[in-house]
């Protein structure tokens, strides 16, 4: 940041001076059309910073930004494509009303013993099998270390398992 120069004329100076290099930089990563969206989107980031202190750092900020952000929508699309490529029902496989009425049971009591869990645990086991981030991604936005994150989605687990051991004995076994 250059003397007597505001935030927002710092990130114009850096968009004239590197926008070619990060779009390019992007452009390894994603699509044209993408790495264009995610560098304005890491400008905007820099817009919202509050603490003069780090314009010093824009350039690697920008940068490390824009990467964090690519690989974010890199993440994305593998979930979606993933997710896309999952047949959850098959036509010729009819569900008995029985068994959908003990799935609905099952969820109802997973969805108890998640409730039943600390804010963190639950957050924790959430992050990891529904968001489905690695330890150390969740660790990072929970702001905990990892093995505490692993601790927790084992307690998580355990808590469930549980739930539906107890519901099972106190209805005998069959659902």
């Amino acid at each position: 940041m250059f003397v007597g120069e505001s935030a927002p004329d710092t990130v114009a100076r850096l968009y004239r001076e590197h926008h070619e290099s990060l779009r390019r930089f992007l452009r390894a990563r994603l699509p044209p059309q993408e790495a264009e969206e995610v560098a304005q989107e890491a400008y905007v980031r820099l817009l919202g910073l509050r603490d003069a202190s780090t314009l010093s750092f824009l350039h690697a900020l920008l940068y490390r930004t824009a990467a964090n952000l690519a690989t974010d929508r890199l993440r994305q699309r593998t979930r979606r494509q993933r997710l896309d490529g999952l047949v959850f029902f098959e036509e010729e496989q009819a569900c008995s009303p029985e068994d959908e009425s003990a799935a609905e049971q099952e969820l109802a009591l997973i969805s108890r013993a998640l409730e039943e869990l600390p804010e963190v645990c639950r957050q924790a086991f959430v992050l990891v099998n529904f968001e489905e981030l690695s330890f150390d991604e969740a660790a990072r936005r929970l702001d905990l270390h990892p093995r505490r994150v692993r601790r927790f989605v084992a307690r998580a687990i355990e808590h469930c398992h549980r739930v539906i051991n107890e519901d099972d004995t106190h209805h005998g076994g069959s659902k």
